[in-house]
């Protein structure tokens, strides 16, 4: 399985909302991409995140239904959410990765540092194969 973990570096505003907050995070996971004028992705990750206290997850169409959506759309979104390994799919239904967000971030930066290693590991290889 292939994960694209996005980090972006981007100033934090001082003192604002909690949406603002929320804003400034989904641009930090590089939730926010060109064609998504709509900012879906991150309605859909804030929707989520809404139902996380619940732990029962939300199905495709229902996300579709409260953020006036269509499905495809959801699907399109909901499927790069969990590439990037912020939600998982279980039962039908879509939910955070981790009940709190401090946990969810806590998860990404165990899954860099595994990346990491392995690249890590590789590129030692690669220095004896050619000698550098």
């Amino acid at each position: 399985m292939i994960r694209k973990i996005t980090i972006c570096s981007v100033n934090r505003p001082p003192r604002c909302s909690v949406n603002d907050e929320l804003q400034w995070l989904a641009n930090a996971l590089g939730l926010f991409g060109e064609r998504d004028r709509n900012r879906s992705r991150f309605r859909i990750f804030v929707e989520l995140i809404k139902t996380s206290r619940t732990k029962s997850g939300l199905t495709s169409d229902e996300l579709a239904h409260r953020l006036s959506l269509t499905r495809p759309t959801v699907v399109h979104h909901l499927n790069g959410l969990l590439e990037q390994g912020l939600i998982i799919h279980r039962s039908n239904r879509y939910e955070m990765r981790a009940q709190r967000l401090q946990e969810l971030i806590e998860d990404l930066r165990k899954d860099m540092e595994r990346a990491l290693d392995e690249v890590k590991q590789s590129a030692r290889e690669l220095d004896k194969v050619l000698g550098l």
